[in-house]
């Protein structure tokens, strides 16, 4: 995979980790490095970033133990070049993102290529869904799971509301996405990241998060492995 490299894959990898993990630029990124005497331009990480990271998420979604069985379903608004897409996503009752998918429309029809994506992705049906009051939910619930719970209930959703703020954190310090395919590139390697390293901090002791997050460095590396 690093064949014809110039740059240790070790170098690679961690370009590629820090570029996913923390709000940084490229050139950011070219500054940290470069203050650690490694020269390396912002394009070669660019580039690093699009080639590798997508083989990462994949490799890391492989080895992915499995989501609970409640799914919170939500979407917002991106625009990209000035055009006005959403971004669907879903989490479970534990914040992992199960998947995100940049569509044109919020329609019946894009509900199902959300949920017939999304059935995959997760590898089985989920025993509840909660999701706001857009109908294109409903649609989709009755035609593809209608034997899934539906929560529609006020409030009930706004952990898959909050599930954005993330995202849109990246969205600002990219200067807007450029391109929809670039979007979700990048936002289906978030996602496999952020996963990765969502330890609730917040809610388990020091010791137990060093150890949590030790164990996650480990699948990184092997993630990251020739």
């Amino acid at each position: 995979m690093y064949k014809r490299h110039r740059f240790p894959p070790e170098i690679i990898q961690h370009v590629v980790w820090l570029y996913h993990r923390f709000n940084l630029s490229s050139r950011d990124i070219e500054d940290l490095m470069g203050e650690r005497g490694i020269a390396i331009r912002y394009e070669s990480i660019r580039l690093w970033c699009i080639k590798f990271g997508s083989k990462y998420a994949k490799r890391l979604r492989r080895r992915h133990q499995g989501y609970g069985d409640t799914f919170y379903l939500d979407e917002v608004f991106v625009r990209i070049q000035g055009e006005q897409h959403y971004l669907w996503r879903a989490i479970d009752r534990d914040g992992e993102i199960v998947d995100v998918f940049l569509q044109r429309h919020r329609d019946g029809k894009a509900a199902k290529r959300f949920f017939k994506r999304l059935l995959r992705v997760s590898g089985n049906e989920p025993r509840k869904i909660v999701t706001d009051k857009l109908r294109s939910y409903g649609v989709a619930h009755r035609e593809l799971i209608p034997d899934t719970t539906h929560d529609t209930t006020q409030y009930a959703n706004n952990r898959a509301e909050l599930s954005h703020q993330p995202t849109r954190v990246r969205e600002r310090g990219m200067r807007k996405f450029k391109f929809a395919h670039q979007a979700q590139r990048f936002l289906s390697t978030h996602a496999a990241v952020y996963n990765l390293f969502n330890l609730g901090r917040h809610t388990i002791s020091a010791k137990h998060y060093r150890l949590f997050r030790q164990r996650a460095f480990a699948s990184w590396r092997i993630a990251a492995a020739l």
